[in-house]
């Protein structure tokens, strides 16, 4: 995939780079040793394919291609065997057809790109802009052309992080919903829970939908400030588009109270005016969190279920969670840190600071690479080039205070992409990122020009999530 002038050039084909008047000479050996060449003008003839889809020459069939509603009409003379070998839809749609004209009727985004559909059907490639994905995915999934279906999805899934003036990934959810494009989808809710403070500060925001707004109210991932700026953008898409009743009460019961501070909870049920309306259907998740701010957790267990998302924290970036941390050169050797984080979420541990010890090694050697010694103490000498990076968090000290508070840490890797800082992947551990084996598995902190680097420095950002009692899960 190439970057062109503003546009991106999605090419399925499996052969060469080079230019259409250049011969390709291979050397191979047959099975019995002897050597043969393969000459290749493959991309000369893709280019005299198109040449016959331009000048029209000797075809057999016209699309015409209808809007509903429109009055433009697109005739596009094709030839009736290409058609046919790339896309089954085409050839029973020609096989049973007798006038030399076929009517298609198309919805006006799929007809301003139907061009560049068939195209494809004759090149194999094809140049679009961020707008044209989803109406070129439509026609691939409606005519059966798997590769440019499979071609499209990758490509939406790769530019997640392009800006677009008016948001462009909540659509493509929306769009993968619909379409039953199950890793498109994933991978747009995904996106959206790990950078959902720069979707909450953009017009995209109040534009989503019902079931992509519980979507991400469910999740424990998200990644952004604090509840409380979660709860302030909640409350602008409910005021902007005024669901039925049901659908705010549901999305007010997502909202976790108990990671807000009582005093933060006493100012919304004085001054929300959206929660003044429903405080009935929240009363009793308001209730416990007074509660729980009130008693010591440990208390509050004995009497309240608190396995539960409303006393478990997000990914928050704030200075009580968690702390950024800057890494330059990271291939060089090892770098330590140390921030404090509140013990936990309950005002009864508001006053508490645990601090943090984090090392960073660049080349970190899982059990089975370790220097092995010899009966005479010699150490034997290993491939330190086979060892990857390892974050390590540690309590600076131990403290009787941790009883019944469980510590799971996330690391969120930062990646400058097309100009944007966004989060490209979250690593959940409790001690250290080798528990999960993938992290930064497949970044080369040794390339200058690799996306994991800023400016030469590897962005990290450290969340601490005190989870009291079992509510450890994998998931969260």
């Amino acid at each position: 995939m190439k970057r062109t002038a503003g546009t991106f050039v999605l090419d399925l084909r499996q052969k060469t780079k080079t230019r259409a008047c250049t011969q390709k000479v291979e050397g191979v050996q047959d099975g019995g040793g002897r050597s043969r060449d393969t000459i290749s003008h493959s991309l000369a003839l893709v280019h005299r394919l198109e040449a016959l889809l331009v000048h029209g020459n000797s075809s057999d069939v016209a699309l015409r291609v209808e809007t509903p509603n429109a009055d433009e009409v697109k005739v596009i003379q094709v030839h009736s065997l290409v058609l046919s070998l790339q896309s089954p839809v085409f050839e029973e749609m020609l096989l049973s057809h007798n006038s030399s004209t076929l009517v298609l009727t198309e919805s006006s985004d799929c007809a301003a790109v139907f061009d560049k559909f068939i195209r494809y059907l004759y090149c194999g490639e094809l140049s679009l802009h961020l707008d044209q994905a989803t109406p070129l995915h439509k026609l691939a999934s409606k005519y059966q052309v798997v590769s440019l279906q499979q071609g499209i999805t990758q490509y939406m899934t790769k530019n997640l992080f392009q800006d677009s003036p008016s948001g462009h990934v909540a659509g493509w959810y929306e769009y993968a919903l619909q379409a039953g494009d199950v890793v498109l989808k994933d991978s747009c809710l995904q996106y959206l829970a790990w950078n959902l403070s720069s979707l909450l500060q953009s017009g995209e925001w109040v534009t989503i939908s019902n079931h992509l707004l519980m979507s991400l109210l469910q999740r424990s991932d998200l990644v952004l400030q604090s509840e409380m700026e979660l709860f302030a953008g909640l409350e602008v898409w409910i005021l902007q588009n005024e669901p039925d009743g049901l659908t705010t009460e549901n999305a007010l019961r997502a909202v976790r109270y108990a990671m807000m501070p009582p005093r933060e909870l006493f100012r919304l049920q004085t001054q929300s005016s959206v929660l003044v309306r429903y405080q009935e259907s929240v009363r009793d998740l308001l209730y416990m969190s007074y509660q729980f701010h009130s008693a010591s957790p440990m208390h509050m267990a004995k009497y309240f279920d608190v396995n539960c998302s409303l006393f478990m924290p997000r990914n928050y970036l704030s200075p009580l969670w968690g702390s950024p941390w800057i890494i330059s050169n990271p291939t060089r050797d090892d770098r330590s840190t140390s921030f404090q984080t509140q013990l936990g979420p309950s005002g009864h541990d508001a006053t508490k600071r645990v601090t943090w010890n984090a090392l960073f090694s660049p080349r970190w050697l899982p059990l089975s690479m370790r220097p092995m010694y010899t009966e005479t103490g010699a150490m034997q000498p290993t491939r330190v080039e086979g060892g990857h990076p390892r974050v390590i968090i540690t309590p600076a000290t131990s403290s009787v205070d941790f009883a019944g508070v469980n510590f799971q840490k996330t690391l969120l890797v930062m990646a400058q992409q097309e100009g944007r800082v966004v989060v490209k992947h979250v690593h959940n551990f409790h001690q250290s990122t080798e528990e999960n084996g993938d992290f930064l598995a497949e970044a080369d902190l040794h390339r200058r020009m690799s996306e994991y680097l800023i400016d030469g420095s590897l962005y990290l950002h450290v969340v601490v999530k005190p989870l009291y009692q079992t509510l450890i899960t994998s998931n969260n």
